[in-house]
């Protein structure tokens, strides 16, 4: 008896020697820091399996607080490397923002039983501390996602069913299964790889898009504009000028006509108003409102094509500012218009300003004011309705679904603006994350950057071309336009949410019901 309740208990004695060499402190940075080393710009997707494996073996046997501290420490040693470009931001909000991830990781931890209910418990816990990070607070963060590193695995196509959520599950599963596998624990094994298998096929053979017509009418050329300029700069008045004459410039001398749709950067249209005065320290006059509008309705009519530029403004108030996408016809008229909804906590928007800003000089001054989320994220066009998601928006799986799912838009854009960014951290996830997109929407997927990354991706996740940071360039090519919703699409987040809710739920009541049933009777 007391050898089937020690069986039950499984603290990890049968646990294999090459994830149990040295402290449980080292094995918890190890851990950490392969699972960064699987996301990119590193972008080696193995690795995430091997640290899942760590971490779920640091688990067993561990009372409560040593599971939230050893899963504390994995998740400040994944995250920390996979976010270090915010220390050029905010010093003080890196870790800050590493630490409240941490807290989640380790609350996931915690909540996994140290027996053999570990490995279940483990791959749901997880995807709902990861869902949580996606979502709260100040609308979620979700970057640095193992979804991310798995785009380019076997598994990405399992996206196409249950999005990015789905793909954290498998990449969880892929760990628990190769824990299993290194300790001799055949029947786990077994039943994991036979998931992994499933989900891979399942992935491929999911029912997606279609092109909207036969022939011709299915393609459209689009030219994505990447004018160029040096990274790592901040916002300044006197630039405004500069960084419209690159992209006006470089979309006159580089873009090849015919050409259907012409789709330029987040921000690169930020006019001042027309009574504004030039600062002294200025060498160029101002871009002004009018001058702005006016240029850019002359190059929609020459191109004679449909031009979607990115403005950012004050709002006619004054009170706040505004990021909007907006539709240049061809005969020069201005057409829809999108505003980015989901915003940036601390760059765009300030939660709790009056305690943020002793803390930070470069926070902005004025608030963005959202668009309205429940209008779709789409922008009419003679091509058909274009899906737009707005730079940070792309990371976000609901935007695109608002897209693509509520406004049928055929193809995704995304312009955005990564020149303030460090390195090129930010840059190669938001890659990542369009290609995620792309996948689940099963749409192509273009983005538009003003110094870095700009590519043109298929519907699979491939990147058919992408550009190097602060080259002037166009990325002109080819697109099909598709219509129709995959099953990530149709059911979002929720199913996916709801089987780990289920699954840990069950883990942890028939850990209550074996404890019961192991007490002595009378």
């Amino acid at each position: 008896m007391a050898a089937q309740a020690q069986q039950g208990r499984d603290p990890g004695r049968e646990t294999a020697s090459l994830l149990r060499l040295g402290p449980p402190w080292v094995r918890g940075v190890l851990a950490g820091v392969l699972l960064a080393g699987s996301l990119p710009p590193w972008g080696f997707w193995p690795l995430a399996f091997a640290g899942m494996a760590l971490w779920v073996e640091l688990l067993a046997g561990a009372g409560f607080w040593q599971r939230a501290g050893r899963s504390a420490l994995v998740s400040v040693s994944w995250l920390g490397p996979a976010t270090v470009w915010m220390i050029d931001l905010t010093l003080v909000g890196w870790p800050v923002a590493v630490i409240g991830f941490a807290a989640m990781h380790a609350a996931a931890g915690a909540l996994v039983p140290p027996d053999n209910r570990r490995r279940t418990a483990f791959c749901a816990a997880l995807v709902l501390a990861e869902l949580l990070r996606w979502s709260w607070p100040f609308g979620g963060v979700p970057l640095a996602t193992m979804a991310m590193g798995q785009v380019s695995s076997p598994l990405g196509f399992t996206a196409r069913i249950g999005g990015p959520l789905l793909l954290t599950a498998l990449t969880a599963v892929g760990g628990v299964t190769l824990a299993a596998i290194l300790s001799g624990s055949l029947r786990p094994a077994a039943v994991g790889a036979a998931v992994l298998v499933a989900a891979g096929l399942a992935g491929t053979a999911a029912p997606g898009a279609g092109p909207v017509t036969d022939g011709d009418g299915a393609r459209i050329t689009v030219a994505a504009v990447q004018g160029g300029g040096p990274q790592n700069t901040r916002a300044d008045i006197c630039e405004q000028r500069a960084v419209f004459e690159r992209h006006l410039n470089t979309t006159a001398e580089q873009v090849s006509v015919p050409v259907d749709l012409v789709l330029w950067p987040e921000d690169v249209v930020h006019p001042s108003p027309d009574s504004a005065v030039t600062p002294a320290r200025c060498e160029q006059p101002l871009l002004t409102d009018r001058e702005a509008r006016t240029r850019l309705s002359d190059l929609a009519r020459e191109l004679d094509t449909v031009l979607l530029a990115g403005f950012f403004e004050r709002s006619p108030d004054g009170q706040a500012n505004l990021n909007y996408s907006l539709v240049y016809l061809p005969d020069g008229t201005e057409g829809d218009r999108y505003d980015k909804v989901q915003r940036v906590p601390f760059g765009e928007y300030v939660p709790l300003r009056s305690t943020a800003e002793r803390f930070s000089e470069e926070l902005p001054a004025r608030d963005l004011r959202a668009g309205p989320s429940d209008e779709p994220a789409t922008v009419d066009t003679p091509l058909g309705p274009l899906a737009v998601s707005i730079s940070w928006e792309i990371f976000f799986d609901h935007r695109a679904r608002s897209g693509v799912g509520d406004g049928e838009g055929l193809v995704v854009l995304n312009p955005t603006n990564g020149s303030s960014y460090w390195l090129t951290v930010v840059q190669s996830q938001q890659i990542a994350s369009s290609r995620l997109r792309a996948i689940e929407t099963d749409r192509w997927v273009v983005q538009a950057s003003p110094t870095g990354f700009s590519a043109v991706i298929d519907p699979d996740g491939n990147v058919i071309e992408r550009t190097g940071v602060s080259e002037s360039r166009v990325i002109q090519t080819t697109v099909e336009l598709r219509h129709g919703d995959t099953l990530a699409v149709r059911l979002g987040a929720w199913p996916v949410a709801l089987a780990s809710v289920l699954t840990l739920s069950l883990a942890l009541g028939l850990g209550r019901v074996f404890k019961r049933s192991q007490r002595p009777s009378g």
